[in-house]
């Protein structure tokens, strides 16, 4: 007696919601389909054997991808009823071709019925069968299309074609599927940046906000375009001389965007942040550093992207170097001011603030106690200043929490600090603390 379970589908004639039935099992832990046997259990046999034994296998063949038929075996029982065995598959989540890598599209079973995939476990899937690699997993949208991708590669002088595909990472070779990073740069991508100007300091009020979408050569080129808008040029004359001063570098700020575009974790569905006030431009992207790194590696120079191969794309249009140059670009472009860039991260997100060099209303502690020279101040000195702005005092303990550095530098920092008059010592040995100088 034949009856419907979570490993058992009977089919009393062959229709194409078949398919939905082998996309289920491979998807889930396998099972059989029986095809000529009623709900009831009945065995009505099959009209026309040859005929239906060949629709079915194209049927697999053609409706369902990725490549099914290597977990799927037809026979003939009883010289009238066909059996579909379907084994779990290895590259889910397999779907039906026609609707693509959705809920309409994938299934798993659930009991003695057939259901459409959630999306989280759709993701899950693709985590399991592709790895943690975001960029290289099979992209959900496989419709896509590479108009803003073709126009940046011509205008950088760069083939794009689809037998590069494979090579640039945006299309897998064995399933022969999009993958993220194709996606990253399709005019499908449902990624954003967001700008917001705002009239006060605490970005409180707006004056003006913009969202940049499609794919990231379009986010970056909009963005870019929309940025110098909102970089200022000031002018002074001196004798018989003018003098241009814009408030940010433009080098900084194509530097800071493409580090945002280029670092950030897309696993996350968020917009990058950029904030523009009167003393700054900040440039907030979602994911922190890669596992490893820390802010003082980042100034030192090493590169490690959680993106390797969108950097490959954009160092292969020379909108990058190879070799992560471009923060220490950014700090010496402020390498003649009084104030220095700040990079804040956190476990998910990665900040870079650009001081608008023209701003004159600044509270600065960059300055030495009776002199009016100003003094240059480390990233880590500035993470220094911060926190102490904000709390009493500080150990010897916290300082090397907050640099993430060992005992030994944190004394160095701390003297440094004391000599350029920044920061007083108070107490000695364990009672040991560090106050900002009056």
């Amino acid at each position: 007696m034949f009856i419907e379970s979570e490993s058992v589908e009977l089919k009393e004639i062959l229709k194409e919601d078949i398919l939905k039935e082998v996309v289920a099992f491979a998807n889930t832990s396998g099972g059989t389909i029986y095809v000529g046997i009623d709900n009831d259990g009945n065995e009505l046999g099959v009209q026309d054997v040859d005929k239906t034994y060949t629709r079915l296998t194209n049927l697999i063949r053609d409706g369902i991808l990725p490549d099914v038929t290597l977990f799927t075996r037809c026979e003939l029982i009883k010289e009238k009823i066909i059996k579909v065995t379907v084994s779990e598959g290895s590259s889910k989540p397999y779907y039906l071709k026609k609707n693509g890598i959705k809920p309409s599209g994938v299934y798993v079973r659930q009991g003695p019925s057939s259901v459409g995939a959630t999306w989280e476990q759709i993701r899950q899937f693709i985590k399991y069968s592709d790895g943690d690699s975001f960029e290289l997993a099979r992209s959900m949208e496989q419709n896509l299309t590479f108009n803003e991708a073709v126009q940046e590669f011509k205008n950088r002088g760069v083939e794009f074609a689809e037998s590069k595909y494979v090579t640039l990472g945006i299309k897998d070779a064995e399933k022969n599927l999009f993958t993220n990073l194709a996606w990253l740069i399709s005019d499908q991508c449902t990624h954003s940046v967001k700008v917001a100007v705002f009239e006060d300091a605490a970005n409180t009020i707006f004056l003006d906000r913009q969202e940049f979408k499609g794919s990231v050569f379009k986010q970056l080129n909009d963005t870019f375009n929309y940025l110098k808008l909102n970089n200022r040029t000031i002018s002074t004359i001196k004798g018989l001389d003018r003098i241009d001063s814009m408030d940010y570098p433009p080098e900084t700020i194509r530097e800071a965007l493409i580090n945002a575009l280029i670092h950030r974790s897309y696993s996350f569905s968020g917009s990058i942040i950029i904030n523009i006030n009167k003393e700054r431009m900040e440039f907030i992207s979602l994911g922190g550093l890669v596992a490893g790194l820390t802010p003082g590696d980042i100034m030192a120079g090493v590169s490690l992207s959680r993106n390797p191969s969108l950097c490959q794309v954009f160092s292969r249009l020379k909108h990058i170097e190879a070799y992560g140059t471009g923060i220490r670009r950014i700090y010496e472009a402020y390498k003649s001011c009084d104030v220095l860039p700040i990079i804040t991260v956190t476990e998910n997100s990665f900040k870079i603030e650009l001081p608008n060099m023209n701003f004159k209303g600044r509270e600065s502690y960059r300055r030495k106690s009776g002199e009016n020279k100003p003094v240059k101040l480390t990233t880590q000195m500035q993470v220094i200043l911060d926190n102490l702005a904000e709390k009493e005092y500080l150990t010897e303990d916290d300082f090397m929490d907050l640099l993430d550095v060992k005992r030994t530098r944190a004394y160095i920092i701390s003297k440094q600090m004391i000599d350029m008059n920044l920061i007083d010592i108070v107490g000695r040995g364990k009672g040991k603390k560090f106050v900002l100088h009056d």
